[in-house]
């Protein structure tokens, strides 16, 4: 009767799945072939730094990193990093290797583990920047188009790039993000089950309560779905995440995630893993800080990739 019962939650959940990404707007081809070409090839001690183009979309070229640990044959789990947003178009994916102030680096600490990452520069961002967000989010809605929605197709899409590599275990995925890319890290995970851990960090929004608490414009304009609201709230797209693994680090002090939000979330979320029988893979961990990522968050967040993957 249980196996039944999961069965169902299974059948579910990708119904769901199906409505919240034709919520997404009109989009290219899911199933179209993508394609990669390294330009360039640069040895930074722990690990190796390709610098990739990628055609995932069929509209526009996709600069993206790859990095990898040296010395590694076999296959290596793959973590995608999900940049920021913060209104600071020029660094895209290069937030991945810049960091942060009192963070230690990402591709240092994921290659130690033996894991790759990959990194793409979302719309309008890094190599893709230039355009006024507003300007771009308007366009796109004439043309029947939503900015998240490329976005998050473009990421769906790198997955689909990670595919073609030889040198990438693609039954160990992860994704990680702060902020907007907190954001892009559960909704990928909740549409796309190759993710086998999620990783969002000071972005688990719940909806209502951001309009309760008048916060909607500390979220950029192309956060905003159509009609999403009709449909889905937040805990129903994480939610599609159940069983696999999944940490939420937030802060309470944060705006952008209403503390009564995150306990409706949390809520919702130990009552979905628990009719998985996957309790232990949901964790919500909170601490006394405003919308930034410390030092602490960033030891949780790789111990629990480390663990997941």
């Amino acid at each position: 009767m249980a196996s039944k019962n999961i069965d169902a939650l299974y059948k579910e959940q990708e119904k769901s799945r199906r409505k919240l990404y034709g919520l997404l707007g009109r989009l290219p081809e899911r199933r179209r072939p993508v394609s990669g070409k390294c330009f360039s090839v640069e040895d930074r001690g722990a690990y190796i730094l390709e610098r990739l183009t990628l055609d995932l979309n069929g509209i526009e070229r996709v600069p993206a990193y790859f990095i990898k640990p040296k010395n590694r044959k076999e296959k290596t789990p793959v973590v995608v990093f999900n940049h920021c947003h913060g209104g600071m178009y020029d660094l895209g994916k290069d937030e991945l290797l810049k960091g942060w102030p009192g963070l230690k680096s990402y591709p240092d600490e994921f290659s130690k583990l033996g894991f790759s990452v990959l990194a793409i520069d979302a719309w309008n961002f890094g190599d893709r920047s230039g355009r006024d967000e507003t300007v771009l989010f308007k366009e796109l809605i004439w043309k029947g188009q939503v900015l998240w929605g490329l976005m998050v197709y473009d990421s769906i899409k790198a997955i689909d790039y990670l595919a073609t590599r030889q040198d990438v275990d693609t039954r160990r995925i992860g994704t990680i993000g702060t902020s907007m890319g907190s954001t892009m890290a559960w909704w990928l995970a909740a549409l796309d089950t190759r993710v086998k851990v999620c990783v969002d960090i000071c972005c688990l929004t719940d909806f209502e309560s951001l309009i309760e608490t008048r916060g909607l414009n500390g979220h950029g304009i192309y956060y905003y779905v159509p009609s999403l609201l009709e449909h889905f709230d937040t805990a129903s797209i994480n939610a599609l995440i159940a069983p696999r693994a999944h940490l939420s680090l937030a802060g309470n002090y944060d705006i952008l995630t209403p503390p009564a939000g995150l306990d409706k979330i949390d809520a919702r979320l130990k009552q979905r893993y628990e009719q998985f029988g996957a309790t232990e893979n949901w964790v919500l961990k909170r601490y006394q800080v405003g919308h930034r990522q410390t030092p602490e968050m960033q030891y949780e967040a790789i111990e629990f990739l480390k663990k997941h993957l």
